[in-house]
């Protein structure tokens, strides 16, 4: 685990969860790291497990102002569509999981100092450092779902998902994949 990494909470496949999250909530269950390729023109973000098997995988409309994505299991299975409102003042992205269960992320407004993205649909609070994707999930009971990091430096958007509550794992994967893409989305309005 490098140094910036430690601090930021991402860490690599067999380099175990880490240190500040495992004495706040204990060991997960597992872990999932995520991957972007660069190289397509789809945006195609990976998921796999610890031994570097994918798990989901998305495919994005070429055509950014869309902003529709698609994320398939292994065995190609739809699993979930996440769509972000073309002008929304809140950043408004839409996910529907395949059972038909409707998620809304969306941010804030007029917060100087942090960034404050809402999650309805849930009941679940997102809390930490958002822009750097280094927080963690709560579910309605304030219990630790998922342990999200960020790789400090890196060409392919890297992330650690530690789960603690893996029957939430195809919703917190959609979950960390729409924030990855609203931050690109972000950056890219920037430049």
């Amino acid at each position: 685990m490098g140094f910036l990494s430690k601090f930021g909470g991402f860490h690599g496949a067999g380099e175990g969860p880490n240190d500040i999250s495992t004495e706040k909530y204990g060991m997960p269950a597992y872990s999932l790291y995520t991957e972007l390729d660069p190289g397509d023109m789809h945006q195609k973000i990976s998921v796999k497990d610890e031994q570097g098997k994918t798990l989901y995988w998305t495919k994005s409309s070429v055509i950014a102002i869309k902003g529709k994505t698609e994320m398939f299991d292994a065995g190609g299975t739809l699993v979930a569509k996440l769509e972000k409102k073309p002008i929304s003042f809140h950043e408004e992205h839409y996910i529907t999981m395949d059972d038909g269960q409707k998620i809304t992320l969306s941010n804030e407004l007029f917060h100087v100092f942090k960034d404050i993205t809402n999650i309805k649909g849930l009941g679940w609070k997102l809390k930490g450092n958002v822009i750097g994707l280094n927080f963690t999930l709560f579910d309605e009971n304030s219990e630790p779902i998922a342990v999200i990091g960020q790789k400090m430096i890196s060409l392919h958007d890297r992330y650690s998902i530690d789960l603690y509550q893996p029957q939430h794992e195809k919703a917190v994967a959609a979950i960390v994949i729409q924030l990855q893409k609203m931050l690109t989305a972000r950056r890219e309005n920037k430049e």
